[in-house]
């Protein structure tokens, strides 16, 4: 199969992926929590519940920006979470203190994911400068694409060590909310499918810097 079609599909699904999520989102956006918690609340009881004090739930601004600070000890919270009482806020903040537990507990991939990130933020800084000067230069210094292609392997290998990190926080998520009682029969449904809808674009994420590397190599194997 030409690379060139999996690289347009895996494009179109993430297209698809992202809106999905931001439908889902903005619906469960709309439905209270039966507990009447907001996000922060969520977030800060998740931490308590597991022996965790030492992390802080602070706002931030922006849309689904939401993420688990291991440096600075912080669960920040977006805009549309942080004081919000619905189901989604809920799933969202549970899923990021699903991070702080991993850390907490020295959750293997975590651990890998976090240190493969000095290695990928600086491939992401110049890769593709050195594949796009690999690829003119490739008759005259074919090593340098090489080189290239070994930098942004570390950027795909980073995107799949993300997915059982990603994926087990929304497990641990979901079940503590049903434990909890925060989410209902009814509720819960809503919290899994938000949660699934962003495991998603995780997923396309990898198969699309798999699919591009696997181009690259195939430029540089040509004869």
């Amino acid at each position: 199969m030409n690379i060139w079609f999996i690289l347009i599909a895996i494009t179109v699904l993430s297209f698809i992926v992202q809106q999905m999520l931001q439908s889902r989102f903005n619906k469960y956006s709309k439905v209270g929590l039966p507990s009447g918690m907001t996000g922060a609340e969520v977030a800060q009881k998740m931490l308590h519940d597991h022996g965790i004090y030492n992390v802080k739930v602070v706002p931030t601004r922006g849309m689904l920006t939401d993420h688990f600070n291991p440096q600075t000890m912080t669960v920040a919270l977006s805009e549309g979470v942080y004081s919000s009482r619905s189901v989604a806020a809920a799933a969202v903040a549970a899923h990021e203190c699903g991070h702080a537990v991993q850390h907490a507990m020295g959750y293997a991939p975590l651990r890998m994911r976090s240190a493969l990130v000095p290695v990928v933020n600086f491939a992401s800084n110049i890769v593709q400068w050195v594949l796009l000067l690999g690829v003119i230069l490739m008759n005259v210094f074919p090593g340098l694409l090489w080189f290239g292609i070994i930098l942004f392997a570390t950027t795909t290998l980073f995107s799949f060590v993300t997915l059982p990190v990603e994926i087990n926080a929304s497990s641990r998520a979901i079940t503590w909310l049903a434990q909890t009682g925060i989410t209902d029969g009814q509720t819960r449904p809503m919290a899994i499918d938000a949660l699934k809808w962003a495991a998603y674009t995780y997923v396309i994420a990898a198969l699309g810097s798999l699919a591009t590397l696997l181009y690259y190599i195939g430029i540089a194997r040509r004869d």
